[in-house]
């Protein structure tokens, strides 16, 4: 078996704009070499491939889809090439019926979403090839998020009125408090955090913080007995950056996010954060 990643496979996917499983076949017969199997989806005639080679697809739009019981939500993102087409009707459209299958299926991963039977005869993949060439633009399909259980609510972010929405939350709360859901989305729209609780945070990162707040605190020249409590306090402030229960509230930075969900006796369990391009 050809030696590649999941990296060589979006990387080829962003390039040609084939499936995902034609690129998968064009780097085991190339031997995971990204520029050999570009060659070989050419050869191989893939629609489109010649001519959506290099071109980069950083535009688009996030939607979301909640159920009418607030229980379940999902938040996915469509990329296209310009903002022209990521305005249009027909480019909406697309994102938001692929939004409602993931609803209707809960695909495992987006390789299960990818081949998952979206009409009759017709996968999700062949729909976004069909997309591709419809709209005349590299359409890329590669990232969504779906919670079940709880509350939950989504926040969409408009950077332009004229565009849909590039920025997307999804939040699942414990129990219902619409207010507080939306006031959490729209922190964690704004703050962008990376992890829900400290738990989350990968121990390699935390020991990573710890070092470079230590030979920080040394190139300073802070007094050897007092670098315990600096390091320590340097690296509660990583926390505090990346954690969104630690982070001061947007609307409150007298509060954090967790005060805010204390006061209104609920729990944030889980959020997604979706920015295009991003």
């Amino acid at each position: 078996m050809a030696n590649y990643t999941a990296a060589d496979v979006k990387k080829l996917r962003e390039l040609t704009g084939a499936g995902m499983m034609d690129c998968k076949k064009a780097l085991d017969e190339a031997d995971g070499s990204v520029d050999k199997a570009v060659e070989a989806l050419r050869i191989k005639g893939q629609k489109g491939v010649a001519k959506r080679e290099g071109r980069s697809a950083e535009n688009g739009a996030v939607v979301s889809l909640i159920s009418d019981d607030k229980t379940s939500g999902v938040l996915l993102e469509l990329k296209c090439e310009t903002d022209f087409v990521a305005k249009g009707e027909k480019f909406q459209t697309v994102a938001n019926t692929l939004a409602a299958h993931v609803a209707a299926t809960s695909p495992a991963d987006l390789e299960a979403l990818l081949a998952s039977e979206i009409e009759a005869g017709k996968t999700v993949q062949a729909y976004v090839d069909e997309a591709n060439a419809n709209l005349g633009e590299k359409i890329v399909l590669d990232r969504f998020a779906q919670f079940t259980g709880g509350y939950v609510a989504a926040y969409m972010h408009r950077t332009m009125p004229d565009l849909p929405p590039q920025v997307g939350v999804l939040v699942q709360l414990d129990k219902e408090n619409a207010e507080v859901a939306k006031d959490v989305a729209q922190h964690i729209a704004a703050f962008a955090p990376k992890y829900l609780s400290r738990d989350e945070v990968p121990a390699e990162t935390v020991e990573n913080e710890r070092r470079v707040a230590e030979a920080t605190s040394r190139e300073e020249g802070k007094p050897e007995a007092a670098l315990p409590k600096i390091v320590e306090g340097r690296v509660n402030g990583f926390f505090k950056d990346v954690v969104v229960v630690e982070q001061a509230f947007a609307k409150d930075n007298k509060k954090s996010v967790q005060k805010v969900l204390d006061e209104a006796g609920v729990s944030l369990t889980r959020f997604a954060r979706i920015k295009v391009g991003i």
